[in-house]
């Protein structure tokens, strides 16, 4: 849990971590590091759940124009098979950091643990509406994640990924059901494995 008073502000460049896509049933899990410049604020940060999609892409665009640094990292569905879903989201964050050019002194993570990183790192509860670096990072991983999406969606229309985003909805397990598992599948993933031993998957909508 974060010990932070949300005044607080670390010297130097800090980098604000998140990530998205932990719940879906396929694809990557994505994760995102910004360095925002203090001196080219950004309007309207928050919570990237809590903006339309429309907002989102303007906020993407902008927050890639205006900030120090910035970077996208992913870890696949294999990596996530191989080696759980926690440590696959902590893989993507540490490469989503280190790939940020300049390198931050402080990374600020999304939730209650933190990635192995080589800077001080400080978990933050709520972060993506606490620090607008973490609300920056979580905005350009869900539009990235959700590209992706629509990008699979263009491959196999019939699984609706552009309206579910790979989430596990009755819609998602019919498509399961009906035309089996993908190689972007999830196969450590309860839904997808009973599929996998055709067994009878149950909605949790």
């Amino acid at each position: 849990m974060s010990t932070l008073g949300f005044d607080f502000r670390p010297a130097g460049l800090v980098a604000g971590v998140d990530e998205v896509g932990r719940g879906p049933l396929v694809g990557n899990v994505v994760a995102a590091a910004v360095i925002l410049d203090p001196a080219r604020p950004i309007v309207g940060l928050t919570d990237s759940k809590k903006l339309s999609a429309a907002r989102r892409e303007r906020l993407y665009s902008e927050i890639q124009d205006r900030a120090i640094a910035w970077a996208i990292a992913s870890a696949s569905p294999e990596e996530i098979d191989e080696l759980n879903i926690l440590h696959a989201s902590m893989l993507a964050m540490r490469r989503a950091v280190l790939a940020l050019d300049p390198q931050p002194e402080y990374a600020l993570i999304d939730g209650n643990r933190c990635p192995e990183l080589p800077c001080p790192s400080e978990p933050v509860i709520k972060g993506d509406l606490l620090v607008e670096a973490i609300s920056a990072a979580s905005i350009l991983a869900k539009v990235y994640r959700d590209r992706e999406m629509q990008a699979l969606h263009q491959r196999y229309p019939q699984y609706g990924f552009a309206s579910h985003k790979g989430y596990p909805t009755q819609a998602h397990f019919e498509a399961l059901r009906v035309h089996g598992v993908l190689p972007e599948h999830r196969r450590s993933f309860a839904p997808v494995k009973r599929v996998l031993d055709a067994k009878p998957i149950q909605s949790t909508e």
